[in-house]
C-alpha cells in the first residue's frame, strides 16, 4: 500500500523552503519580472544559506538532486536526495520559479553532475553551481543531434561549439555541456562534460529576451577551442555504440520531475489566488455537491485542482524511484508531460476566469501564465515526453517510432 504522507524530515525542508518562496521571493516577483536580466541582488544573502542547508543534508533549492543527500537516510526512501529536491523545487517555485532558478549553487547542472558522476568527481564539483548546456542553434529537443564536438588532446579536451537557451548560462560558476567525441558514431558519442566559467575559449555571446521567468539569465555560450581537464567528462570517455547514450540521457531522469514539481508550484500559486477571487465574488467552491450543479467558475476550479493533484502524484512516484534505484525513465516523462500541460492550462484558464484582474498587472496570475509555458517547453517539450512515454509502453525503439 502506498503511504502518501511525508516524513517529517522532508516536511521541515519544504517548510523552509516554503518561507524562502514567501518572504524572499514574493515580494521581489513582480520587480525583476519588470527589469530582466538585472541580477537578483537579494539572492546573495542566500548563498551561505544553501550552503549551509546543504552541508547539514537540506537543501533549498532543488535542483542538485540525487545523490548529493546520500548520507539522509529518509524514512520510505533508499536515498531522500531526489524527493527532497523536488518539494523543494515546487516550494519556491509557488513563490517565483524565474528566481528559483536564480538560486546561487542549484542550477540544473548540479543535477547532472548529481546522476552520472564519479564519486571523485562529486567531491570536485559537489559545492559548484552548474547550469545545463544541450540546445544548440540547429536543433531544439532532439538531444541526439549534438554537433558541439569534444576532442582528447594530451589531458585536455578541447570543445567547439554554441549553445542556446542556457539557463544561468551568464551566472553560474560551471556548465555541463553536451557534445560529442566522436561524429561517426551517432548518439553512442555525446557525452557530458563540467566546463568552468572561467575555461579558456568560453564566451557568452548574448542574453536572451523572453516572455516568462525573466529573473533568470539565458544565455547563449560559444566554445572556441575551450580547454578543460581530461578528467571533467562526467562518467566513462568510452564510446559502447550498443549501450546508446543512456549515461547523459539518465540525467533527465533527475531533471524532468524537477521540472514538474516548478510547474506544479506555479500551478498551485495560481490556484490558491483565483480561490480567493472567486470567493470575493460569492463563488463557493463545494467538495460536497457535484461540479455540475455548481457555478461554472466552481466547477472548472474543480476540474483543474483534479488535474494538479494528478500532476503531483506522478512527480512523487518518479521521484521516489530515483531515490529507490528504480529505473524511472517512463515515470520521469510522464511527470513532465502531465505537470507541463497542467502547469499552462491552469493559469491560464486562471487568467480568463479572473477577468480584468488576472490580466492586469494587479495580481501575479499573468506572470504566472508567462512563466508557466517554458515549463512545458525546457527538458524536452510536451510531445518529446509523449513520444518517449509511448515508445517505452510500446516497446518500440527511437527509430521505429519518431
Amino acid at each position: 500500500m502506498y503511504n502518501l504522507e511525508l516524513p517529517k524530515k522532508l516536511k521541515a525542508s519544504a517548510n523552509q523552503a516554503h518561507q524562502v518562496a514567501a518572504q524572499i521571493f514574493r515580494p521581489i516577483s513582480r520587480k525583476y519580472d519588470l527589469a530582466e536580466h538585472e541580477y537578483p541582488v537579494e539572492l546573495d544573502t542566500m548563498a551561505a544559506m544553501v550552503e549551509g542547508l546543504n552541508d547539514s543534508g537540506g537543501d533549498i533549492g532543488g535542483a542538485s538532486g540525487g545523490r548529493s543527500g546520500s548520507k539522509t537516510e529518509i524514512i520510505g526512501n533508499a536515498n531522500g536526495g531526489n524527493m527532497s529536491a523536488l518539494l523543494n523545487a515546487l516550494e519556491t517555485s509557488w513563490g517565483d520559479v524565474g528566481l528559483m532558478l536564480s538560486i546561487p549553487y542549484q542550477g540544473l547542472g548540479n543535477a547532472a553532475i548529481a546522476a552520472v558522476a564519479t564519486d571523485d568527481q562529486l567531491e570536485r564539483f559537489g559545492k559548484v553551481w552548474a547550469s545545463m548546456a544541450i540546445t544548440e542553434p540547429s536543433f531544439g529537443s532532439d538531444s541526439a543531434a549534438v554537433t558541439t564536438t569534444a576532442e582528447l588532446v594530451g589531458d585536455e579536451w578541447i570543445l567547439n561549439g554554441e549553445k542556446i537557451f542556457v539557463t544561468a548560462g551568464e551566472r553560474s560558476t560551471h556548465i555541463v555541456v553536451w557534445a560529442t567525441v566522436d561524429k561517426t558514431k551517432g548518439r553512442a558519442a555525446i557525452k557530458s562534460f563540467v566546463v568552468p566559467r572561467d575555461a579558456p575559449g568560453l564566451s557568452v555571446a548574448r542574453l536572451e529576451h523572453k516572455l516568462g521567468i525573466k529573473a533568470s539569465d539565458t544565455a547563449v555560450l560559444v566554445f572556441d577551442n575551450c580547454r578543460i581537464p581530461k578528467d571533467n567528462i562526467l562518467g566513462s570517455a568510452e564510446v559502447d555504440v550498443k549501450k546508446g547514450f543512456g549515461g547523459v540521457m539518465q540525467t533527465f531522469d533527475n531533471t524532468r520531475p524537477l521540472v514538474a514539481a516548478m510547474a506544479i508550484g506555479v500551478g498551485r500559486a495560481a490556484l490558491e489566488e483565483l480561490r480567493g477571487i472567486l470567493a470575493d465574488a460569492g463563488v463557493e467552491v463545494s467538495y460536497d455537491i457535484p461540479p455540475m450543479s455548481q457555478h461554472a467558475a466552481a466547477a472548472e476550479f474543480l476540474r483543474m485542482e483534479a488535474d494538479w493533484e494528478a500532476a503531483y502524484l506522478l512527480a512523487l512516484r518518479a521521484a521516489w524511484m530515483a531515490d529507490n534505484k528504480k529505473p524511472n525513465s517512463l515515470e520521469a516523462s510522464m511527470s513532465k508531460a502531465k505537470a507541463g500541460r497542467t502547469g499552462t492550462d491552469v493559469t491560464l484558464k486562471a487568467v480568463e476566469l479572473a477577468g480584468t484582474l488576472g490580466y492586469s498587472q494587479h495580481t501575479l496570475l499573468e506572470k504566472w501564465s508567462r512563466d508557466s509555458k517554458i515549463l512545458d517547453i525546457f527538458e524536452g517539450t510536451q510531445q518529446i515526453q509523449q513520444l518517449i512515454v509511448a515508445r517505452r509502453l510500446l516497446g518500440k525503439t527511437s527509430a521505429e517510432l519518431k
